[in-house]
């Protein structure tokens, strides 16, 4: 069965209510968009992999793939699409707060990625998540064009910024990616757009069935 983003809100709340929170949702998102990549490329390590992060959710997402990632020792680099005080999330701050801890990654904070000479192998979208309205709003137009034009290979999380989920409607830019890999069940705006979401894969992360009742 597909779910809209609100149903998949009150799965969330419920399942934070359950003692499942939302940090280990982060965290087993994270880690499965970074398997894929793994096991996709099995020359991992030699990849140059760059990974754009919003403010939300979606940019914690990416903060974990990036550790991973660099725990399979490739060349990760993150850009940070704002200040990191702004970081909206306890969530996403803790991440954040790891990487800045790590050699082993470069990050790069920027409001202006349009003067920036990027390259790379693999480009994580972590940039918006589920909550777009109207058009898109620098630093973000300017780092999906970006990803636009790289040539690299291009993974979703959850949604390619800029796609709406529950109408499959795109604002006026989106990230054409390769695959997209969405949460625990389909959200029912993804199937129609294959244009822009590649393959499409739904990945669990560990959230118990039991935060499904009384929303689906």
């Amino acid at each position: 069965m597909d779910i809209t983003i609100k149903q998949m809100m009150q799965i969330e709340e419920n399942s934070h209510q359950m003692g499942f929170k939302r940090n280990f949702m982060m965290e087993n998102a994270g880690a499965a968009v970074a398997r894929f990549l793994s096991e996709k490329f099995l020359d991992i390590s030699s990849k140059k992999i760059l990974v754009f992060a919003g403010l939300g959710n979606n940019g914690g997402d990416a903060l974990v793939v990036a550790r991973h990632l660099a725990g399979f020792d490739s060349d990760v680099r993150v850009i940070l699409l704002g200040s990191s005080d702004k970081i909206k999330t306890e969530e996403a701050r803790t991440n954040w707060a790891i990487l800045e801890k790590m050699n082993s990654i470069d990050l790069l904070i920027s409001s202006d990625v349009s003067g920036l000479d990027l390259k790379a192998d693999v480009v994580v979208d972590g940039i918006l998540g589920t909550g777009i309205s109207g058009k898109i709003r620098e630093p973000y137009a300017s780092a999906i064009d970006m990803i636009n034009k790289l040539m690299a290979f291009k993974i979703a999380i959850d949604i390619p910024s800029g796609l709406d989920p529950d109408t499959g409607n795109t604002s006026d830019k989106c990230v054409k990616a390769d695959v997209t890999i969405t949460f625990h069940k389909m959200k029912v705006g993804i199937p129609k757009r294959k244009d822009v979401c590649g393959t499409i894969l739904v990945e669990k992360i560990g959230i118990p069935t039991e935060a499904e009742v009384g929303v689906l």
